[in-house]
């Protein structure tokens, strides 16, 4: 048994197209191994470096947790700018724990490609962890995981409780922890979908939605960060489940949660209400939203 780490260095390909490929690439290389080291000092193995990201292993869940959180404390108390300009410099990082097989100096299993597809999920600053990671964890690192409710993803059939690390501490008073009960199944509830001023009403066991640019989408939004088919939503095992098929990904916010939840090829839940931003956060200019509210 292992703890598995992928850390991701977020908008990569901005920094390369900015810098050019021989100093963004000198510029990646320096930053993954000074993160490598921090790793290395919370008792962690780099077995490599992904050129814009790590692939770690730790004996223990506890120190996987507090090496991710050093990390994203670091980058937040002494900014990293790439080529001294731009934004600063941020992590996305996912962390599942299981059975590890290495083979040639390399590992595999489901925990490592659980962990890669966490860390694709998770939003910049954020560590994303599973169900088994929390359980393993001594009671005062539990309490740092909120949860994001159940999700699928990509290339699992079966769903994954997904929990959010809360290593900020004045973002702990706005986290909205989701319970249990609100994901148990309903054939009772109704979901509103509502977009450039059009609303769809959809039922259980109704026919598929799409939001997406192209005149085939159910809901149409003309904007270029949106793809053709953008997303999808439907009624699956007894929930309404969202799922993005896009080229940039869709951000999710639940109720007053100011932490979006990001799919990029992965579904979430659809429970409360909230927005949906398709292509970009909802904060980028004139962003393309659907809002949606669930009734049961």
């Amino acid at each position: 048994m292992a703890s598995v780490v992928f850390a991701d260095l977020v908008g990569s390909t901005g920094i390369f197209e900015r810098l050019g490929d021989e100093t963004a690439g000198r510029f990646v290389t320096q930053l993954t191994t000074a993160l490598a080291k921090i790793f290395e000092q919370h008792n962690g193995r780099v077995v490599k470096l992904l050129g814009d990201g790590l692939f770690v292993l730790f004996p223990q869940e506890s120190q996987a947790v507090t090496a991710c959180v050093a990390i994203q404390e670091r980058l937040v108390e002494k900014p990293v700018h790439a080529g001294g300009t731009g934004s600063p410099v941020q992590m996305q990082m996912g962390i599942e724990s299981g059975e590890v097989v290495e083979i040639e100096g390399d590992c595999y299993g489901d925990a490592v490609n659980s962990a890669a597809r966490l860390a694709d999920l998770a939003g910049a600053d954020q560590i994303l962890a599973t169900q088994r990671v929390r359980d393993a964890l001594p009671q005062d690192l539990q309490r740092k995981l909120r949860s994001l409710g159940p999700m699928y993803l990509r290339g699992k059939q079966d769903v994954t409780e997904v929990f959010r690390v809360e290593w900020q501490p004045q973002r702990d008073v706005e986290a909205t922890v989701m319970g249990v009960s609100m994901f148990k199944p309903s054939t009772e509830a109704s979901l509103v979908i509502t977009a450039a001023g059009h609303s769809i009403e959809l039922k259980p066991h109704g026919e598929r939605l799409t939001l997406g640019r192209g005149t085939t989408a159910n809901l149409a939004i003309n904007d270029g960060r949106v793809s053709r088919i953008h997303a999808t939503v439907e009624w699956k095992g007894g929930h309404f489940i969202l799922g993005d098929v896009s080229s940039f990904g869709t951000w999710v916010y639940f109720g007053n949660q100011g932490e979006p939840v990001v799919l990029r090829r992965t579904e979430c839940y659809l429970v409360g209400s909230g927005q949906i931003a398709l292509g970009c956060d909802r904060h980028a200019d004139d962003a393309p939203l659907a809002s949606f509210a669930v009734t049961v």
